[in-house]
């Protein structure tokens, strides 16, 4: 039997454009083993759903209240992800 997957949907508030937040992002969840994706939004901020083990989303998680050295979030949106299906990868999108 496979370990329980969590789903979860991330938006990120503050300076997290243009400071390589969408890269590193998808550099840790490979590292990590957590499938997804990742985009800029219009309204500033980045938006991603994130899915694997318990344990490796609660860890792109805190990497998402940081973010990336020159990132500046100010706050971080957790919401349980409804209607995605199982992901096998973790990409960039388009803005949206």
């Amino acid at each position: 039997m496979s370990e329980a997957r969590r789903t979860l949907r991330l938006v990120a508030h503050g300076r997290v454009q243009g400071v390589w937040f969408r890269e590193g992002m998808r550099q840790e969840a490979q590292r990590l083993g957590v499938a997804g994706w990742v985009r800029n939004r219009r309204d500033g901020t980045v938006e991603a759903v994130v899915q694997g083990s318990p344990a490796a989303v609660e860890a792109i998680v805190a990497w998402a209240r940081r973010g990336p050295e020159a990132a500046e979030v100010e706050r971080l949106e957790v919401a349980e992800a409804s209607g995605e299906d199982e992901l096998a990868a973790f990409e960039k999108r388009t803005t949206v």
